[in-house]
């Protein structure tokens, strides 16, 4: 019998992949953060890993409305610099 494999949706584009495949953003108390390792507590929400998705994730603000909060602008910024950074 086959394992069944997780499926997440992308905040950004809404497209469904296996969690593996994407990233992890958590939030956990007032902190917002990448999870790299998909395992850190707290309420989690995911992006492609692509370009694309992290620019209408800061520029659609999408995170408010993934965890139904304020989130400021040093956040995001933040997250996208850990991405790219991430990413090289």
């Amino acid at each position: 019998m086959e394992k069944k494999v997780p499926m997440r949706t992308c905040i950004a584009c809404r497209n469904e992949k296996p969690k593996r495949e994407l990233i992890r953003v958590v939030k956990f108390g007032d902190e917002i953060k990448l999870d790299l390792t998909g395992k850190a507590n707290g309420r989690g929400a995911y992006l492609c890993n692509d370009r694309n998705c992290i620019e209408k994730l800061k520029k659609g603000r999408l995170l408010n409305r993934a965890f139904s909060c304020q989130v400021a602008d040093e956040t995001y910024d933040k997250i996208v610099e850990e991405f790219l950074g991430n990413k090289d």
